[in-house]
């Protein structure tokens, strides 16, 4: 029985007819990209992003400290003379800035609430980019790219949420 036209069968998709039958460039490219998705699961590209940019933010927020968990007086005289955020006082700034780059990077190693901290500091992002320093869009496109993939995608399955239940 021959299919109708509009019936695709799995030895007629392109991809199939690629690894199936055909040699050369295409066919090598196709699987190579297989092999690399195969190397490259969401659970290992959520603990990279998780780690990698959770680093970006707490070595930040430990430059905001003495000891432990005093904010500097220059994290305040930064807020105050540099940063300048509109709407909020820089000591308030200086505070909040200093608290969410401690919690939310945490939060984002352990895998707990991810898509909610990731979001968070997604949104600091934004407003470092917008207000703090516009010129340096590259790096924060590429620190909002390692949060919008853990917003939409989650911890991955090496996560305290994954445990909780959560996805």
């Amino acid at each position: 029985m021959n299919p109708t036209p509009h019936t695709v069968t799995p030895s007629t998709t392109p991809a199939a007819s690629l690894r199936g039958t055909t040699r050369g460039p295409r066919a090598l490219l196709s699987t190579l990209a297989d092999i690399a998705t195969t190397l490259t699961p969401h659970t290992l590209l959520a603990l990279a992003n998780r780690v990698g940019i959770a680093s970006i933010f707490w070595l930040s927020a430990r430059t905001k400290v003495e000891g432990w968990f005093t904010v500097s007086d220059s994290a305040y005289t930064l807020f105050r003379e540099e940063y300048k955020l509109p709407l909020i006082s820089p000591d308030l700034a200086a505070q909040l800035a200093t608290v969410a780059e401690h919690v939310f990077p945490a939060l984002l190693v352990l895998g707990l609430c991810t898509r909610l901290s990731a979001l968070a500091l997604l949104c600091m992002t934004g407003v470092i980019q917008t207000f703090v320093y516009p010129d340096a869009w590259p790096t924060h496109l590429s620190w909002a790219a390692l949060l919008l993939y853990l917003v939409g995608r989650g911890g991955g399955a090496l996560s305290l949420d994954r445990l909780a239940g959560i996805r």
